[in-house]
């Protein structure tokens, strides 16, 4: 990509957009990495790609060299969607409205992909190199928790000086300097079945259980702490003139800090059934740590920062995230990790996803000062 323009960039953001890649449909996510891995090849990359596993999509790694050796940049980002094949067709299809462009994976985070991509094709095309080597990480299964992931990340991000992660940006562009962590509980409730009519006393019923330990663990929940814990699925019994004889249910926490992931996970851990009669299990989900913004991560952001302040998208502050992204493992393993370096927009898991048209230009020359100048002390 020869010059940084918007209907340049908007043209290559289309053709990752119109490639559907939800996180389920292996093919499909492996259709992107092809196209990912075409433009990495067309500008010198060397390519590593791991075949996917336990029903996922493969992870791509494309490694650009730099002006110097040593420890470099982690690129981190997913190519995969909540959005099944079809939406393209359907309910959301690629379209510029106004100043605003539309598609199913635009947001997030098909679009801060696609920029950090041109800005390698821009440095190659004129002949120039990022300052450090750059690693640039597409993973297929983060909608889903980068179960099959989380390891290649956190080893990759070992490997580096810092980590930037090209997830949306908040707030009309504010960049991510901590993420709030995510934990997931299991619970199963086994009581005894009977006749709900004519042995009704025989029973235990798991469904009366689980609603009890429902409401003990949704009861701490502390507003104030930003700790969240909701009970977000449940399904038990078979028939209703049965006791039920089993029951399961979701627990989905935010949790702001390492504390209280400990604290949620005594308490979940200490609950015992108020029926002993009744089988109460317990078992942990898929998880991400919280991150929090240490001095290299304030480095990190002053530096963006000061980069982007000549463009149309100044950066409009920092912010902690609620919601998860890679950056959570690699920012709580302690390498230096600045998120939400991508598009400016809206509407993400919707169906009304979108970007502003308008930051595809100074966000993609951002990571083209990113690439090319000296990291901060760190």
């Amino acid at each position: 990509m020869q010059e940084l323009t918007a209907e340049g960039l908007l043209a290559a953001l289309r053709g990752w957009v119109e490639i559907e890649s939800p996180t389920q449909d292996v093919s499909a996510v492996n259709r992107m990495a092809d196209h990912v891995e075409a433009r990495l090849r067309a500008i010198g990359a060397t390519i590593e790609r791991i075949p996917g596993r336990d029903g996922f999509g493969d992870i791509l790694v494309g490694r650009v060299e730099g002006q110097q050796h040593g420890p470099g940049l982690l690129l981190l980002g997913h190519i995969d969607t909540v959005h099944p094949v079809g939406t393209l067709a359907g309910a959301l299809p690629f379209r510029v409205e106004g100043g605003r462009a539309y598609g199913p994976g635009i947001y997030d985070m098909k679009g801060g992909n696609a920029m950090a991509l041109a800005a390698l094709e821009h440095l190659h095309a004129q002949g120039r190199r990022p300052l450090l080597p750059v690693s640039f990480m597409m993973i297929p299964d983060e909608e889903a928790g980068s179960p099959s992931s989380r390891p290649a990340i956190e080893a990759e991000a070992r490997r580096h000086a810092a980590v930037l992660v090209p997830e949306p940006s908040g707030e009309g562009g504010k960049l991510t300097v901590g993420r709030h962590g995510i934990a997931r509980y299991h619970l199963r409730t086994i009581g005894r079945p009977a006749h709900a009519g004519a042995t009704h006393a025989e029973g235990r019923s798991a469904i009366r259980e689980m609603a009890r330990q429902v409401l003990a663990i949704e009861g701490l929940t502390d507003y104030p702490r930003n700790f969240y814990v909701n009970i977000g699925t449940i399904s038990g019994g078979t028939h209703e003139n049965m006791v039920p004889a089993e029951c399961r249910a979701i627990c989905y926490a935010l949790v702001p800090t390492a504390a209280e992931a400990r604290e949620l996970h005594e308490a979940l851990s200490a609950l015992r059934p108020q029926d002993p009669d009744v089988v109460l299990e317990v078992t942990a989900g898929l998880s991400r740590p919280p991150f929090g913004k240490s001095p290299a991560i304030q480095a990190l952001y002053d530096h963006a920062k000061v980069l982007a302040a000549d463009g149309a998208f100044p950066v409009a502050g920092e912010r902690i995230a609620g919601g998860g992204s890679d950056g959570n493992f690699t920012g709580a393993l302690g390498v230096p990790t600045l998120d939400g370096l991508g598009v400016v927009g809206g509407g993400p898991h919707s169906f009304g996803e979108h970007i502003e048209i308008g930051c595809l230009v100074p966000r993609t020359r951002l990571f083209v000062r990113l690439f090319e100048t000296p990291l901060p002390a760190l």
